[in-house]
């Protein structure tokens, strides 16, 4: 376990590098106007404009998650994640009870614009590891609908924006090679209601892009920033709807050095 642990500790020094003991400047009105409307104002009922814009975050979740679409119970799983804001990249770490003294540690990265997702049982025995192009794009996808917990992030010039309509805009991001693009839906205050991407469903050569959604359930403010708390995710699948996850922040920062 020590090694895998130790791995984790080393990918997520890489994620956040020096990028937290940098100065922060505020996010003005004056950077956002080549926006689309439905972002700009997104940006300014959270609450981001005229705040520092985050150039790390940490945070950590309670998850509820179903490993296959059969499954009937919910199992509980406790993360924690880091995000490098300017550099995009982020680190997230799992652990799922599966049994007494039985756990699943798992481990999900997007750095240097590859993605890869490593599955162990207890941190001792490896039960999988996943990457490649599907996996790239994939994890780039999900960095992409998760800036919503940082919405300074959204105006990272690697990111660019298409205007759908009052309520709606399509990001595409570009790092590194990797290229990855998702929805943004808002209500008509403006605050988030759902992303959503055509993202590969598992890994295998011949994975399909399926509608891959999350959705807001509550909204709560962290440090002063008003940003989607408890969330679920879902695959729209040709076998119907699965949602497989509910999560909810536990808690969040941002510009701080944690590892």
């Amino acid at each position: 376990m020590t090694s895998f642990k130790q791995k984790i500790k080393e990918e997520t020094s890489l994620v956040l590098g020096n990028a937290a003991s940098q100065k922060s400047e505020m996010l003005t009105e004056k950077e956002i106007i080549h926006l689309p409307a439905p972002i700009q104002k997104w940006l300014k009922v959270s609450g981001a404009v005229g705040k520092k814009k985050a150039r790390t975050v940490a945070l950590k979740q309670s998850f509820l998650m179903k490993l296959k679409p059969e499954q009937k119970k919910w199992k509980h799983a406790v993360t924690q994640q880091f995000f490098n804001a300017e550099n995009p990249a982020f680190i997230w770490t799992v652990r799922l009870k599966m049994a007494p003294f039985v756990s699943v540690l798992g481990r999900d990265k997007f750095i240097g614009g590859k993605g890869e997702m490593q599955m162990t049982l207890n941190g001792l025995l490896n039960l999988g590891k996943e990457a490649g192009e599907k996996m790239d794009e994939g994890t780039l996808q999900r960095y992409l609908g998760e800036t919503i917990w940082f919405p300074s992030g959204m105006a990272n010039p690697h990111i660019s924006w298409e205007e759908l309509d009052t309520h709606s805009a399509k990001a595409t991001m570009n790092f590194k090679g990797t290229t990855g693009s998702g929805t943004f839906y808002f209500n008509k205050e403006g605050f988030f209601e759902k992303f959503v991407a055509m993202r590969y469903y598992g890994n295998a050569k011949d994975a399909k892009r399926y509608e891959w959604v999350i959705t807001a359930q509550e909204h709560a403010e962290f440090s002063g920033i008003k940003i989607p708390s408890k969330m679920e995710a879902t695959w729209m699948l040709d076998s119907g709807p699965w949602t497989w996850l509910k999560l909810e922040i536990t808690d969040i920062s941002y510009n701080t050095e944690h590892v």
